[in-house]
């Protein structure tokens, strides 16, 4: 078989089982919600995953590397420690993940969702699926084959409904049949006031231009203005794949990437808060394996509030990049009556 030959083989196989999904999706529903607080004080966490294989000995050949997944035994050293962070940290009222792999090959078709289950019992996990294609033929030496992933929502409070979102734009054919479908998880949660708390975990485009990731945050600002109109309190936190609005590192141990670089519009919500940790990378540059003196890293991870939620708390946790290449950043916010003053750039710790 030539190689022109193989390839159309490759692409009308992926056109065949090409994932497209509505744009919603109710992916949960419970009749039987618990119902906060309109004054409730929740934490949150969100941490990237990264399909338990990008450890500090990765370079990722999508990030100019050669990789394309660590060892077996690696994988599994990984998503143990992933799992026993989460579970020290299961004080915490909703966790928003991404990179959670179902049946991947590179992952060694591990189902971390079924673990998350194992590990947290007491929580109500809801699965998004943001990847599934049949085979990913690239690196071509060692390709990544079958990938079925997605954002997981884990909390401690029963919502009423989650909802599958799908972002709008994607990559040109036939490039789109081989990557992910972007979206979010839209859960709700009601309030004793009537209103409901919208939490969104997102992860946003990477390897773009720029033009993907501005449409996608375009949708969501549009989404989350819409609900705060109805007096809903919203929250949104995951992985942006680009800088707060004026971002400024205060890393101190680490070097800021700078290479292209992406930030939020200053005038993207200048009345909404943007909570992050400035003092902790949230994501290193995955080029070659981690070096704390040299690997470039940024911050990409972290949430976005309403007017009327207060931050109480903020902390990045610096990780060393040992088993994800994301730190997690975990944050406290208190419902209150609508209020309106400047919004900081962040708020620290």
């Amino acid at each position: 078989m030539t190689l022109a030959v193989a390839l159309l083989v490759i692409i009308m196989y992926a056109q065949i089982t090409y994932y497209e999904p509505e744009e919603h999706i109710i992916v949960y529903h419970n009749h039987n919600p618990d119902i906060l607080s309109d004054t409730a004080t929740i934490s949150l966490m969100t941490w990237n995953l990264g399909y338990a294989g990008m450890g500090d000995d990765m370079d990722f050949f999508y990030d100019g590397g050669s990789q394309m997944r660590t060892s077996h035994e690696r994988t599994l050293e990984n998503l143990s420690a992933l799992l026993t962070f989460l579970e020290k940290h299961r004080d915490i009222d909703i966790m928003l993940l991404q990179e959670v792999d179902r049946k991947s090959r590179r992952s060694y078709y591990i189902n971390m969702f079924d673990s998350l289950e194992s590990v947290l019992p007491e929580f109500s996990h809801v699965f998004g699926k943001n990847y599934d294609v049949r085979f990913v033929p690239v690196p071509w030496h060692a390709p990544m084959g079958r990938v079925t992933s997605g954002l997981v929502t884990s909390s401690t409070t029963v919502p009423n409904t989650v909802t599958r979102v799908s972002f709008p734009g994607n990559y040109p054919w036939p490039e789109r049949l081989f990557s992910l479908q972007r979206c979010f998880l839209l859960s709700r949660y009601p309030l004793t006031n009537g209103k409901e708390l919208v939490v969104i975990n997102t992860h946003n485009s990477a390897f773009d231009d720029g033009s993907l990731r501005n449409l996608q945050m375009q949708y969501l600002k549009d989404l989350m203005l819409e609900e705060y109109r109805k007096g809903n309190y919203v929250i949104a936190g995951g992985d942006f794949n680009q800088c707060p609005p004026g971002f400024e590192p205060e890393f101190y141990f680490n070097i800021f990437d700078d290479q292209d670089v992406f930030y939020i519009s200053e005038n993207y919500m200048p009345d909404w808060y943007f909570v992050y940790d400035p003092a902790v990378p949230t994501n290193r540059r995955a080029v070659t394996p981690y070096e704390p003196a040299s690997t470039k890293t940024t911050l990409i991870d972290f949430f976005i509030h309403s007017p009327n939620v207060q931050t109480v708390y903020v902390e990045g946790v610096h990780l060393d990049f040992q088993h994800t290449d994301h730190n997690p950043v975990l944050a406290g916010f208190r419902l209150m009556g609508p209020y309106s003053r400047p919004a900081p750039a962040y708020i620290g710790r």
